[in-house]
């Protein structure tokens, strides 16, 4: 659909003082090139100043009548294709602007001829034509906007002239071509073709081909042929006919072929082979260039509602590159952001993204045959028989999406690509013939046919007798035709916005589409101006910037009034736009409408932005309204946002007001916390009880899910309590750390958040930690079930345990749970082994004062869950703690799984406990341990003490003689027995492992 708009776009006109009638022109930066259309050859040069004023520079011959032009701005020159004779020749004008100082003198030469010192001298005042002779006749050609190469196209080939700066020395440098590249295309010969950034556009009658050479860097075999070959598969994909606008005749019939679209990797079916000839010197390591297909499509000549057959012909291919935004004006500096390209047929007009996508973007349906267009970043200009009309692009939106592929987010927005295109102005002018377009001019030639300039220069009767004579002179000579050559000024960006903007409000009213689609080609418009590469330098920087937020706030408006599918819009268009939420509210709240309806726009943008972390806090009457309005709109959101840090200075009378209506229709979890809360900030102890025992710990704990706020907020990036935070710290302190396991268990709450939530709640400073951080720690390990949270969190109590048990510090609060507690609820706090009991039992420990940590400590260690080598250098500071350090180093070895030393360990420090380690932790494949290391020391201290060691006595009795006597054979038992031992010690144990041996 093609909405039309009449707004004007096209400014003041002038007319170009051309001497001659035009053939054909082209802009360049600041310049007009006009080749003559008479025999006289040559080419007139117009400076184009302020408002379209043109100011004659010179003029020079060219060798015959100019077919094509074209003006590139890298490099500064204009080449052209002229015939002579029947014959054509390919030249390219450089050095022209010594023209304008005064200077006729001409440098003609050859393509790539080596030009001495002294005769390169004269290069500096003089224009210098190059010569680029060609074994085919050029039919068309294209400069490059990015580097000044030089595309020819020739029957069944293209041929490319890379642009060459040559420094004669430090004063001079003049420009040269190389012919470094020939593409060899079978059965094409190209009408038009346009070059950008190694993209190529080829348009036949009715076939167009968009192609991409890619560098590919080799190494180069002397050997090895100069030339590249890219077949095309020999059918399509599908088996069908050929591709081409090739008619068949088969009997009486013509088969005619239906239109194709290939796009992507698709394009390599359209069977048009291409061969790669390489022209330049191959070095050593030399940058070829294979072929991408980007793009095909082929039309029917059947398919035009516009005159005959025949007439429907391509025209107008055009490749139009878009900047980064903002980028720099030099050309070296510019990055290249994305490519268009757009072709037309008589009456369709197609532009296609062939930058990271190739896709069709829009499709331009004309009221009349087109003659010509010329597509620029803000718009699409077209000429028929009658108007000059002006369609909108959506280069710029797709340009966005590429420059940020995350645009349509909830911070940010664009206007779709896909939005639909409209006609801005159909402009009236008598025979449009051409047309050209550079910054903020259209170049337009007119030629009136003779029926129009005999009717429109009918004499009067009065001016019959005076003009007969000057009639008689010509004789029965035809009329010449008459023409003009314009110079259109297109009106500002700013002032063609501003006409945008009015022309919405017409549409306001009634709240339709169409004030949307206005003022979103509006927004498009100043976007399209923002990544110019004149930007940064325009006088309409700030007025740019400023209308950019002020089209955002237009479109917020819109989709919060409008009741429209995209509302969600409302809130990344408010955000771009620079807007506060008390603003916002300004602009749509009316004052004393109690009548007013609020759509889902407006709503969904005021809940996302209460839900942030905003550091805006609205006035006392404002957030008042924002109770009001999702009290009608949207109540069950009303404990929510008054959670909100900006609804800080809100009546909490008023808000409990509203609550308590909204309790009688869905009463909540969070809505009963919510009172709580405003009771505290009123002071309404009796009303905070009533709520909080209303409800059980489990429920309210689940409340703080649905709404994390209620106990911490964030302000500039920092996680803050609240009040409720803080009075639940002093009398319920389970409840606190019961939500924010809950919290965590949940994602809405990270470990290094709680770290800081809880520090800053208990007001501690430096690394201290407190203890009610470390009750969140012990109470996560009860439900946590990810293995990489467990024992970060298992590293963090174990360190908290050694730091207190090390430096003497007792906890600052008392802890929720006892020893006993955590091991009943939770399986990474074990029993503590009686060994480890029996080495704390020996001696007074200097630590009698935290048996709550060192038990605490012992319990994880006896777990299997936490990772002991992880552990180790956090243990380290209680290695010389007596007893307590023998008792973590022995567990540490021995769930590392070094028994021996762990043995040794206890047989040097604490034999009474060894017997008890040994019965616990020597089995299985550390059994062996009982007779080749127990049993020989038990002996041996026995021995040296005596009977003042009933311990080991009764211990040697007991456990390790009857291990030893239950896994030995008699003949192993007899050799681990002392010599000097007493034999009625050992007697009842070798009597009962022979007695085992003869059972068995």
């Amino acid at each position: 659909m093609v909405q039309l708009y009449n707004l004007h776009p096209f400014g003041s006109q002038r007319v170009v003082p051309c001497k001659q009638e035009p053939a054909h022109f082209c802009c360049g930066q600041d310049v007009l090139f006009v080749a003559s259309a008479a025999a006289c050859c040559r080419v007139e040069v117009f400076a184009v100043r302020e408002r379209g004023r043109c100011e004659a520079l010179g003029s020079f011959a060219t060798l015959g009548a100019v077919l094509r032009m074209a003006y590139s701005s890298a490099g500064d020159y204009l080449v052209t294709i002229e015939e002579k004779s029947k014959a054509t020749f390919l030249r390219a004008y450089t050095n022209w602007r010594c023209m304008s100082a005064g200077s006729s003198r001409v440098c003609v030469r050859m393509v790539g001829h080596k030009m001495e010192e002294s005769y390169s001298e004269t290069l500096k005042e003089q224009m210098s034509v190059v010569e680029m002779p060609l074994s085919d006749p050029p039919l068309c050609i294209s400069c490059c906007p990015l580097n000044g190469d030089l595309l020819v196209g020739c029957k069944n080939k293209l041929v490319m002239f890379c642009l060459k700066h040559l420094v004669i020395n430090q004063n001079l440098t003049v420009l040269d071509f190389e012919r470094s590249l020939i593409l060899h295309i079978d059965n094409i010969i190209p009408a038009e073709v346009a070059f950008c950034a190694r993209h190529i556009a080829i348009t036949t009658e009715l076939d167009v081909l968009i192609l991409k050479l890619e560098l590919v860097q080799q190494s180069v075999d002397r050997t090895e042929q100069c030339t590249q070959g890219v077949s095309a598969p020999q059918k399509a994909a599908d088996g069908g006919p050929s591709t081409h606008a090739l008619q068949l005749e088969l009997d009486e019939f013509i088969v005619c072929q239906k239109p194709v679209e290939l796009l992507g990797e698709e394009s390599k079916l359209c069977e048009i082979p291409i061969t790669l000839e390489s022209t330049e010197l191959p070095t050593e390591d030399t940058e070829r260039f294979q072929v991408q297909y980007l793009l095909f499509r082929c039309f029917t000549p059947d398919q035009s509602p516009f005159g005959f057959c025949e007439e429907t012909k391509l025209h107008s291919i055009q490749l139009l590159p878009v900047y980064q935004t903002a980028c720099e004006e030099t050309e070296n500096k510019r990055k290249l952001l994305s490519l268009f390209c757009f072709f037309s047929l008589p009456d369709v007009g197609y532009l296609y993204s062939v930058g990271k996508l190739v896709e069709l973007i829009s499709t331009y349906q004309y009221s009349e045959k087109s003659e010509q267009a010329v597509l620029t970043p803000q718009f699409l200009h077209v000429i028929t028989s009658q108007n000059l009309q002006c369609f909108t692009v959506r280069c710029s939106a797709a340009a966005a999406r590429d420059e940020d592929p995350y645009i349509d987010t909830t911070v940010k927005a664009c206007p779709p690509v896909a939005l639909d295109v409209c006609t801005l102005r159909m402009q009236l002018f008598i025979g449009p013939r051409a047309i050209c377009h550079f910054k903020n001019h259209i170049i337009l030639l007119t030629k009136a046919d003779t029926e129009d300039i005999t009717e429109r220069r009918k004499p009067t009767r009065r001016m019959l007798s005076r003009k007969a004579d000057s009639i008689k002179s010509r004789g029965n000579s035809e009329l010449e035709p008459g023409w003009n050559l314009y110079i259109i000024n297109t009106v500002s960006t700013i002032q063609l916005y501003r006409e945008m903007v009015d022309y919405s409000r017409t549409y306001e009213s009634v709240k339709t589409e169409s004030c949307i689609h206005l003022l979103s080609e509006a927004h498009l418009l100043v976007r399209a101006a923002l990544m110019d590469p004149h930007f940064l330098g325009s006088d309409e920087k700030e007025d740019l910037l400023r209308a950019f937020r002020e089209s955002c706030a237009f479109l917020g408006d819109c989709y919060s009034r409008f009741d429209t599918k995209d509302y969600h819009l409302a809130l990344p268009y408010y955000r771009m736009s620079g807007l506060s939420m008390a603003e916002v509210l300004k602009r749509l709240v009316s004052e004393g409408d109690e009548i007013q309806t609020y759509e889902r726009g407006f709503i969904f943008y005021l809940t996302h932005s209460l839900n942030e972390d905003s550091s805006e806090e609205l006035d006392k009457e404002s957030g008042n309204k924002v109770l009001k309005i999702f009290y009608l709109a949207d109540p069950v959101q009303l404990p929510h946002i008054l959670c909100s840090p900006c609804m800080r200075n809100v009546c909490p009378f008023t808000a409990v007001n509203y609550l308590q209506k909204v309790e009688k229709m869905m009463p909540s979890a969070v809505l009963t916390l919510t009172k709580a809360f405003l009771a505290l900030k009123m002071g309404d102890l009796l009303m905070y009880e009533h709520e909080m025992d209303s409800c059980e710990e489990t429920t309210l704990a689940c409340g703080f899910v649905g709404q994390p706020r209620l106990l911490w907020q964030r302000q500039a990036g920092i996680v803050t309590p609240t009040e409720f935070a803080v009075h639940l710290k002093e009398t319920q302190p389970a409840l606190l750390v019961a939500a924010a396991v809950a919290l965590h268990e949940n994602g809405k709450m990270e470990l290094e958040e709680a770290d800081t939530f809880f520090k800053m709640l208990c007001s501690s400073s430096g690394n201290t930690t407190p203890q009610l951080l470390v009750d969140f720690w012990e109470a996560l390990l009860v439900v946590s079930s990810q293995e990489e949270i467990l024992q970060e969190l298992l590293l963090r109590v174990t360190s908290q345990y050694v730091w207190r048990i090390s430096e003497k510090q007792l906890p600052d609060t008392k802890p929720l749970k006892t020893t006993e507690d955590l091991i009943n609820s939770c399986s990474h706090f074990g029993l503590i082994f009686p060994w480890v009991t029996s080495i704390m039992s020996v001696g007074c420990s200097p630590h009698k004062d935290f048996c709550e940590d060192i038990s605490r400590l012992q319990s994880l260690l006896c777990s299997q869950s936490i990772n002991v080598a992880s552990a180790q250098p956090v243990l380290e500071p209680l290695a010389g703690a007596g007893s307590v350090g023998l008792a973590i180093r022995v567990l540490c070895s021995s769930r590392l799984g070094r028994s021996e030393e762990a043995l040794e360990q206890l047989l040097q420090r604490c034999p009474e406990a060894a017997v008890s380690y040994a019965q616990r932790e020597l089995k299985g494949d550390s059994q062996a341990l009982w007779w080749t290391k127990m049993l020989p020391e038990l002996c041996n201290r026995t021995r040296l003490r005596g009977n003042d060691c009933p311990v080991l006595i009764s211990s040697l009795k007991a456990e390790t003689l009857s291990v030893v006597a239950m896994e030995l054979e008699l003949r192993d038992f007899l050799t681990l027995l002392p010599e000097d031992g007493t034999v009625a010690f050992f007697l009842p144990h070798l009597l009962h492992c022979s007695q085992r041996k003869l059972l068995t």
